[in-house]
C-alpha cells in the first residue's frame, strides 16, 4: 500500500533504508529537525544541519523514487539554551522559505524547563506570525502528560494560529484525547520498543477513529524501524479493517495535512482532486 511517512529522521539511516521504505510503497517522507547526539555549540552548526536537510537529503530520497520535504527549528532537546535558540529563530524565517520547508518543527518540550517553555513559546509566535505549520515534540515517558498540556496551555495563546495547521507528536492514550479535542494532529510515532507500538496506535485508532491522527516510523538513530508504517497497515489488515480505512491513515490523512502547504506536492498517480485536500 501506498504511504506517507510523516517524521523520519534520514539522515541517521543508511540507502539501504531508503530502498526497503520505497520498496513498501513509500511516496514521500517529511523530516524535522533533530537532535544529533550531542549539543551543538554554534548557529553556524545549526545551519549546516538545516542545509543537509534541504539540499543533499532531497537529492538522497529522489534517487530511490522518495520526496524529501522538512521541518526546520531549534529541536527541543537543545532548546534550553536560550542564547543559541535565540540565533537560531533569528535566521529561521530565511531557512523557512525553502521550497522544500513544510513549516516549523519539530519543536517543543524535552524536560520542560522554563527555558525549553520560553523557547517553544517564541517558535509558536514565528509559526503564527508567518503562517506556518507546525510539528511539535511532546516528551517521553513521565513528562509526557504534564508537557503535552504545557504544549496545548502555550497553543492557546496564539489564536491566529489554526488548530488544523499544527500536528502534536508521539500522542500516547493518555494525551491523545486532549489534542483531538482542541482540534489539532494527533502522530502516533511507531517504536519496536519504546513510545507506540502498532498494536498500540491501532488500538486508539479504534478508539478515536481516523480522523486527525497521523503515524509514523520516525526512524532515528536508536532503535527503530523505517518500515513501521507497513507493519502498522499489516496490524491492521490482520484486523480486518477495510483497505479505504487503512489508505486514509496511512496515504490521505498525511496528504490532507501536509497538503495545506502550498510547497508539498501530491505524489504521482494519485487524484490530485482528491476532497482529503484543503488548503
Amino acid at each position: 500500500m501506498k504511504y506517507i511517512d510523516h517524521h523520519a529522521h534520514m539522515v541517521s539511516r543508511t540507502t539501504d533504508d531508503y530502498v526497503q521504505m520505497a520498496l513498501t510503497g513509500c511516496l514521500a517522507v517529511t523530516e524535522p529537525s533533530f537532535w544529533a547526539g550531542w549539543d551543538r555549540s554554534t548557529v553556524d552548526g545549526v545551519e549546516d544541519y538545516f542545509r543537509q536537510l534541504t539540499g543533499f537529503e532531497p537529492r538522497r530520497a529522489a534517487q530511490y523514487g522518495v520526496a524529501h520535504y522538512t521541518w526546520l527549528g531549534m529541536n527541543p532537546k537543545e532548546s534550553d539554551n536560550r542564547e543559541l535558540s535565540r540565533q537560531v529563530l533569528a535566521r529561521l524565517p530565511t531557512w523557512l522559505e525553502g521550497p522544500t520547508v513544510l513549516g516549523i518543527g519539530e519543536i517543543g518540550l524535552n524536560r520542560v524547563t522554563r527555558n525549553e517553555i520560553a523557547t517553544y513559546a517564541e517558535h509558536v509566535a514565528l509559526a503564527e506570525a508567518l503562517q506556518q505549520l507546525v510539528l511539535i515534540h511532546t516528551p517521553h515517558l513521565e513528562d509526557k502528560l504534564k508537557g503535552t498540556r504545557v504544549t496545548i496551555d502555550v497553543l492557546q495563546r496564539h489564536s491566529a494560529l489554526k488548530p488544523g495547521h499544527v500536528l502534536i507528536d508521539h500522542a500516547e492514550e493518555h494525551t491523545i484525547e486532549a489534542i483531538l479535542d482542541h482540534g489539532y494532529w494527533a502522530g502516533l510515532t511507531l517504536y519496536p520498543q519504546t513510545k507506540v507500538s502498532a498494536q498500540r496506535a491501532v488500538d486508539m485508532i479504534e478508539q478515536y477513529g481516523p480522523d486527525r491522527i497521523l503515524v509514523a516510523g520516525a526512524c532515528d538513530w536508536g532503535p527503530s524501524e523505517p518500515i513501521a508504517v507497513p507493519k502498522l497497515v499489516m496490524e491492521m489488515r490482520r484486523r480486518r479493517h477495510p483497505e479505504s480505512l487503512i489508505e486514509q491513515i496511512v496515504l490521505w490523512n498525511p496528504i490532507r495535512f501536509l497538503g495545506q502547504s502550498p510547497k508539498f506536492v501530491v505524489p504521482s498517480g494519485l487524484p490530485d482532486s482528491s476532497p482529503a485536500i484543503a488548503r
